[in-house]
């Protein structure tokens, strides 16, 4: 992780003298030297924010049903993880800050945002992720692990309408296509029957897991347009520092709200018997806990990061292209079935992620010549 931050701010302090030297020098050195410069080190950066996504939330959503599987019962406790491991961070908020004021001494930042707008920024992003986890939590709890995981797709086709809307983001034969596969991927699992798996639950239950994780991610998805919004409309910043400024005040309002939940429930008066009760013990019951937290907070680096770069719609694709990895664990490790219905499901949601890339690769064609006859 100190790695990706080094890399990272390296590639923002070259960024800000290369903007400086366009105002003193010939703009046609400056871009290439700029494409010289990305092709490496920002496509590194690229792969370890993916990296960072794409472990973050794997282990994060196995552990999550680990610790259903084995005696946890509490969805406010499994929701508070989500964003209470963000002390991590502060170390890494620390040095890229130190290296940001070193780097930008010389710069001037106009119409920074107020106190009061950055305030109400944090605190609306802060609640919608604290209502998205609890209900995440819930449909994790009621739902197979492979079933939550390919329900989760749907939150690529909600962050694509509230792109359309708050990203402006334009949408092409190609991404509509992967947005009717995935959507219909998810829409597939509401007729699988769960008998067989490994959560054993009502219809009903059922029912309201698929409902949750359908809002929840709806949620997630409104939550990553957001984001994007606030980079560009708010913030208008490009250092390291804004992306763990995002992750950390979001956190900090989401785990206040979730505490609040948690002692209002009543639930935190049984923490002490769950933690008794738990099949593989007292220290694998913390063990659990702590490595969702830390999971999470590494995926939020990578997912913020990527909206920080690109957008919240490739964020969010990136995030997709994990879905085939959880099931094939879940086979491994809570021996879930694997049924018609789940592969079909899976090839779909990995057709729509191939078609989305696909008009990436076009879009970055046709920047290309562009360039090239400028």
């Amino acid at each position: 992780m100190e790695k990706a931050l080094e890399i990272q701010v390296q590639i923002m302090g070259q960024e800000e003298k290369d903007a400086n030297s366009v105002e003193q020098t010939n703009g046609s050195s400056h871009s290439t030297a700029t494409a010289r410069h990305r092709s490496y080190k920002w496509w590194l950066v690229m792969a370890i924010y993916t990296l960072f996504v794409l472990a973050g939330q794997s282990v994060a959503t196995l552990l999550g049903r680990l610790y259903y599987e084995k005696g946890g019962k509490s969805r406010w406790l499994i929701t508070l993880v989500q964003p209470v491991g963000f002390p991590v961070l502060i170390p890494l908020y620390f040095l890229s800050a130190y290296k940001t004021s070193t780097q930008n001494s010389s710069s001037n930042i106009t119409n920074p945002p107020s106190i009061l707008v950055l305030s109400i920024m944090y605190i609306a992003l802060g609640v919608l992720f604290a209502a998205y986890s609890m209900l995440y939590s819930v449909g994790l709890l009621y739902l197979p692990v492979s079933t939550f995981s390919l329900i989760c797709t749907s939150q690529l086709a909600f962050n694509a309408f509230f792109s359309f809307f708050l990203n402006s983001q334009k949408f092409t034969p190609f991404i509509i296509n992967s947005l009717v596969l995935i959507t219909m991927s998810s829409t597939l699992l509401v007729f699988q029957n769960n008998s067989s798996g490994s959560t054993t639950v009502s219809k009903g239950k059922y029912v309201i897991g698929f409902v949750c994780t359908v809002a929840a991610s709806a949620g997630f998805g409104l939550l990553l347009s957001l984001t994007q919004f606030c980079f560009e409309k708010v913030l208008k910043k490009q250092t390291f520092k804004v992306v763990l400024d995002m992750i950390i005040y979001q956190s900090l309002v989401a785990t206040l709200v979730i505490l609040v939940g948690l002692f209002a429930s009543g639930e935190y008066k049984s923490l002490d018997r769950e933690m008794e009760g738990f099949k593989l013990g007292k220290v694998s019951y913390l063990n659990t806990l702590v490595w969702i937290a830390i999971a999470l907070q590494v995926f939020s680096i990578g997912s913020v990061g990527l909206i920080f770069e690109v957008s919240s719609l490739f964020s969010n694709v990136i995030s997709t292209l994990g879905i085939p990895i959880v099931p094939v664990l879940a086979m491994v490790f809570f021996h879930d079935k694997m049924t018609g219905v789940k592969v079909i499901s899976m090839l779909l949601a990995i057709w729509g992620f191939v078609s989305y890339v696909y008009q990436h690769y076009v879009d970055d064609r046709d920047k290309s010549k562009t360039t090239g006859k400028v």
